[in-house]
């Protein structure tokens, strides 16, 4: 198989959250050339499953993403993405090769026993998809023992496998607050009801909440990502607010201790002058809880096939939605350095390097082996 032609593929039909239909047709065809037990299909979504069954033994779910972003491809690349202003600067292109290598794998060099089932997902950057997956029955059906999954990380050098038990990513979700009060003339204001003076007490109190170590357990964020006031209508005065956040945490609970705070704050200020208000949460990710003895597998395997391994001392304050997974099985996300010199994920400029795929292809064949053999003795 030729990993780089099939990235660059997926690179080229590069589509976002939840229209990932070309990309998903591309995925299918790949497989069946890969003979799966079984490819299932999560209904009201773009996903796919490939089932390889064994016989008897434990259940292992490997989940890659496939979903682009909403960024421009500006980079003069042979492969360029064929949609204006949507592009794979996350590198799930090839996070979905790697899993298409370990289905080669799979079918040219079968395990022992246990089942497989390789999750081709969309949806991640909206933070959907694994929840609808969870939200299906597959999982109930399947139960599986383990759950794997990587996400190439720019800054880190080449191949360099990273990870750490217990929260891998931060919690992270997304909230509008609408203000509504009264218009009126602008000649006339103070007929109306302005939203300004509780936008502002709700912005400074939230941005307030801030604590930027990673290294305490209250690591908090709350970024202001709009604050709109009124419309571009010269004549009224303004009577309607939106204001735009995400908000992330160390652990769940913090982030949902914070969740319970803009409500409260958002319903004091509004009351306090005489508002309607409205707060609507979106795009959660949940944090990735990393199983401490699936992680020391993941070391114990990369020892033996010398692979570098780098512990990292705090996560990521970024969000990813497997974390939905790792709450409900035991299981790792882990990095795999895309090189030091990569730009960051979403910038412009960032191409997932081909160079790993064989190596991502490797560690999670590998895992999978560990995992049937640990499993075997106990």
């Amino acid at each position: 198989m030729d990993y780089a032609q099939i990235r660059h593929d997926l690179h080229r039909i590069a589509e976002p959250s939840g229209m990932e239909c070309q990309t998903s047709a591309y995925i299918r065809q790949v497989l069946q050339t890969l003979h799966p037990t079984a490819i299932h299909t999560i209904a009201d979504a773009h996903h796919l499953v490939a089932e390889y069954d064994f016989g008897h033994g434990p259940v292992v779910l490997v989940r890659s993403d496939f979903d682009a972003v909403r960024v421009r491809e500006t980079m003069d690349l042979p492969y360029r993405s064929l949609q204006d202003g949507v592009s794979h600067k996350c590198g799930h292109d090839g996070h979905a090769t790697i899993l298409l290598g370990l289905a080669e794998r799979l079918c040219g060099n079968p395990l022992p026993a246990g089942k497989v089932l390789l999750f081709f997902q969309g949806s991640e950057e909206t933070g959907e998809g694994a929840a609808q997956l969870l939200a299906s029955g597959f999982m109930r059906d399947y139960k599986p023992d383990r759950v794997f999954a990587l996400h190439n990380i720019p800054g880190i050098p080449l191949g360099v496998v990273t990870c750490r038990a217990g929260s891998f990513t931060c919690s992270v979700i997304s909230c509008d607050i609408e203000l509504h009060g009264k218009t009126a003339h602008a000649a006339e204001p103070l007929n109306g009801i302005s939203p300004y003076p509780a936008a502002i007490a709700i912005t400074d109190k939230l941005l307030s909440l801030c604590q930027y170590d990673m290294q305490r357990n209250d690591y908090r964020i709350a970024t202001l990502i709009e604050f709109r006031v009124g419309e571009p209508a010269y004549g009224v005065a303004a009577g309607d607010a939106v204001l735009r956040f995400t908000v992330r945490a160390k652990d769940d609970s913090l982030l949902q201790a914070t969740k319970a705070f803009v409500e409260q704050v958002a319903q004091q200020e509004a009351s306090r002058y005489r508002l309607q208000h409205h707060v609507s949460w979106k795009e959660y990710f949940a944090a990735s809880n990393n199983d401490p003895d699936t992680v020391n597998l993941l070391r114990q395997v990369c020892e033996t096939i010398h692979y570098p391994y780098v512990n990292k001392e705090v996560p990521f304050s970024w969000g990813e939605d497997f974390g939905l997974l790792t709450q409900q099985y035991p299981g790792v996300l882990f990095g795999l350095g895309s090189g030091e010199q990569q730009p960051p994920l979403h910038h412009p400029d960032f191409d997932f390097p081909d160079q790993i795929i064989p190596l991502g292809i490797n560690i999670f064949y590998q895992l999978l082996s560990a995992t049937i053999q640990k499993t075997s003795f106990q």
